[in-house]
């Protein structure tokens, strides 16, 4: 009887539950057995109405909300492993330099004088550490 007030399945068998639910706890206002079934029926017809008068979230945008917000954190998290397993693969000096540049925020002529090389060598070493760590991130 359910499938007559539902739009599928599922919906039917929530309305039979909680019709039988509702019909089990008030099994005492039964006043003549012979009619139970157009009692049971009275019971589902009116849960199929408060079922139909809920107002229900749509599923989906709440967990795709959710999903959304999970995977960024996740994505940030692998991504940054994956950076720290690429500069791993750089040699001391290449991560040296970028650690100067990125991690101290230093200039190319401040790397240059920390380090006592001149400023080109320093801008051509450190376009030499982007590749590499360019190249070995991509193979993360």
């Amino acid at each position: 009887m359910a499938y007559r007030y539902a739009s599928n399945p599922s919906e039917a068998e929530d309305i039979a539950q909680d019709a039988l639910l509702r019909a089990w706890r008030r099994r005492s206002t039964l006043r003549e057995t012979a009619r139970r079934n157009q009692w049971l029926s009275t019971i589902v017809r009116n849960e199929a109405f408060r079922q139909h008068a809920r107002v229900r979230p749509v599923p989906t945008s709440e967990v795709e909300a959710q999903e959304g917000a999970e995977d960024a954190q996740v994505v940030a998290t692998v991504e940054l492993a994956d950076l720290h397993a690429a500069l791993r693969c750089l040699t001391q000096r290449d991560r040296q330099l970028l650690e100067l540049r990125y991690g101290e925020d230093l200039t190319q002529s401040a790397i240059a004088r920390h380090l006592g090389i001149p400023e080109g060598t320093v801008k051509v070493r450190l376009h030499r550490a982007r590749d590499k760590l360019r190249r070995e991130y991509v193979l993360q």
